[in-house]
């Protein structure tokens, strides 16, 4: 007889680890890619971040985010156009890599409470909203630049495409979710 109360394999502890480590793996493979438009590239680094919230939770998906800043931190090439250490972090743009912790929280959260995509949607803006503001005051903090020029550089550009990419993660990474969560434990 089939065990009816087995876990999904998402909530296994072996399946945490690799997948936790994998996806930050594919974070430190994927934000270095970056096109240079300005002060702040466009990176894939919130994608990759909205795809680890629904393949692993909201905790989960903060680590994995975590474990990609702090390979970032000692060096490695992982942050956008392959850069690394603590000097990008105290740079102009560390304010939007710190602003992906409060972005993986909040989307993550709404992604994990509610089965509706729009609320998804909604965290997802929420939190990148709240990674746009600590990205543009530690931007104008580092560059002297004024709050209404540093969101024409740092923010208005960008959301389109970050609105892209929301769409683009709610459209697939649930169905991912669905088929992880229907394998059981064996």
């Amino acid at each position: 007889m089939e065990n009816m109360h087995a876990p999904s394999i998402r909530n296994t502890k072996t399946y945490s680890l690799t997948v936790t480590a994998l996806m930050a793996a594919v974070t430190c493979v994927l934000a270095p890619l970056s096109i240079p438009i300005g002060p702040v590239p466009i990176s894939l680094t919130n994608f990759v971040i909205y795809l680890s919230l629904y393949v692993l939770d909201w905790k989960k998906g903060t680590v994995s985010y975590l474990i990609y800043l702090l390979l970032g931190l000692v060096g490695l090439p992982v942050f956008s156009g392959f850069t690394g250490g603590l000097g990008k972090l105290a740079g102009p743009t560390g304010g939007y890599i710190i602003g992906f912790i409060p972005m993986a929280i909040i989307a993550g959260l709404a992604i994990d409470k509610y089965q509706k995509r729009w609320i998804h949607l909604v965290g997802m803006m929420i939190g990148t909203v709240i990674c746009y503001a600590f990205g543009t005051v530690w931007f104008c903090l580092q560059s002297g630049t004024a709050s209404a020029a540093a969101l024409s550089i740092c923010v208005f550009p960008f959301i389109p495409g970050d609105l892209i990419k929301m769409l683009i993660a709610i459209s697939f990474a649930p169905k991912i979710r669905e088929k992880l969560d229907m394998v059981k434990k064996s």
